[in-house]
């Protein structure tokens, strides 16, 4: 009789190549979590043996926050897993001395960086194991564009030009989108998944920073 106290086991990572990924996921919404349900299902990705990219339009930080985030240290330690981050230092809108033209160029070349990744995804054979070492250009899995609603709501980029990236994405490659307070109507249609995320109650309003560990 098999033993069913016993808890799940962890398997060395192997490189592997999914057999049913190529939805548009879209995360938004105006409460905490969105940034981290993409990041949790990118890392079970990883463990699977996927090759996963992330590529952040908008965290560039604010004066509460340290530059070097958690997620930074735990990705540069997974295998197949990798970020870049184009944001500009500050939220943008949140009065923070940042420059609109800069933070709507840094958006724009995020942009730019993705249509990149997503083309040299569809020149990839993704039928097989993508090399975790290799970079985004030779091909990823997963693509999480982290912030880029925030950027379109913002007028940072051009809601059409999320679309067309969309419509342009190579069939096999599974796209995340996040961020944003407002609802990205523009985007419903050719999403796959559509999740709000609501906030009922936020330690920001009563005083709480951002907390290290739990927001960075």
């Amino acid at each position: 009789m098999a033993d069913n106290t016993a808890g799940p086991t962890a398997e060395p990572i192997t490189p592997s190549a999914p057999a049913e990924f190529g939805l548009t996921q879209v995360w938004w919404g105006d409460g905490k979590g969105k940034t981290t349900a993409s990041l949790g299902m990118a890392t079970r990705a990883v463990g699977h043996g996927y090759r996963v990219h992330l590529l952040q339009f908008m965290k560039g930080g604010t004066g509460s926050v340290e530059d070097v985030r958690g997620e930074y240290n735990a990705i540069a330690a997974l295998p197949g897993f990798s970020y870049e981050n184009a944001g500009h230092y500050g939220w943008h809108g949140f009065m923070d001395g940042s420059d609109d033209d800069e933070h709507a160029a840094r958006a724009k070349g995020a942009l730019e960086r993705a249509r990149e990744i997503l083309v040299a995804s569809g020149d990839a054979d993704l039928s097989a194991p993508l090399d975790p070492e290799g970079p985004p250009e030779a091909g990823v899995n997963m693509l999480v564009l982290d912030e880029i609603l925030y950027a379109a709501n913002r007028g940072l980029v051009d809601p059409e030009d999320v679309v067309s990236l969309v419509e342009s994405k190579p069939d096999d490659v599974e796209l995340v989108l996040t961020g944003g307070h407002e609802r990205p109507d523009y985007v419903f249609e050719c999403a796959d998944l559509v999740s709000e995320v609501t906030k009922h109650k936020h330690p920001l309003e009563s005083g709480h920073r951002a907390r290290k560990g739990t927001e960075y």
